[in-house]
């Protein structure tokens, strides 16, 4: 009798403990018929959360990734625990910025390197 309503609801779904970090996720049914590690007891607005990475709970207590864009500002979603893990990389959730981020950081290291030293040529005439 230790499961909740909620996780009985949910086709089997179970907590399991994370081999990355020892924390728990929650393994729920997707309409596909396979399996994800959500994030326990977390739902975000889905509006925060990138299109890809959105689960959104359907009536049965399966789970969908929900890629409407832009979503009901009031909707909730879930999220895969590998986001969420201290132990594991963060994927690239927006390549663009990404992208953004690797230029300027170029960007920052060419302004802070020093001029090349002035030829003889290119002195100001001091008179």
């Amino acid at each position: 009798m230790g499961a909740s309503k909620k996780s009985m609801r949910r086709l089997g779904g179970a907590e399991l403990m994370c081999p990355a970090c020892g924390l728990p996720q929650e393994r729920v049914a997707t309409i596909e018929h396979d399996w994800v590690l959500l994030e326990p007891d977390m739902s975000p607005l889905a509006h925060v959360v990138p299109a890809e990475y959105r689960w959104i709970e359907t009536a049965d207590g399966r789970v969908t990734v929900y890629g409407v864009c832009p979503p009901d500002p009031f909707q909730r979603c879930r999220i895969e625990h590998r986001l969420a893990c201290p132990e594991q990389a963060l994927p690239d959730l927006w390549p663009w910025l990404t992208s953004l981020r690797g230029e300027n950081a170029r960007q920052a290291e060419r302004l802070n390197e020093p001029e090349a030293p002035r030829t003889r040529e290119e002195w100001p005439d001091a008179g």
